[in-house]
């Protein structure tokens, strides 16, 4: 799998295995220049998860998309 991933996708989930449990949140991703399109995809191939949590932020509530690295994802990138 890792031949046909993008350097992009490559970096994307390299961030993602830095990251702790908590994973890395769709802004940080974005703000690397990630693009939602290239994280669904990494999703979709069961390469990463994405989870959306709503959380408490100066008296209001948002919400607040999650990614982590799958044990495939991490295979991916480590082979």
């Amino acid at each position: 799998m890792s031949s046909r991933l993008s350097a992009e996708q490559r970096s994307a989930l390299a961030l993602l295995i830095g990251a702790d449990m908590n994973g890395v949140t769709e802004t940080i991703m974005l703000a690397r220049g990630f693009t939602r399109e290239m994280l669904a995809f990494l999703v979709r191939k069961g390469l990463a998860t994405a989870r959306w949590e709503l959380v408490k932020a100066g008296g209001s509530t948002i919400e607040v998309g999650r990614f982590r690295i799958t044990a495939a994802g991490r295979r991916a990138i480590e082979s």
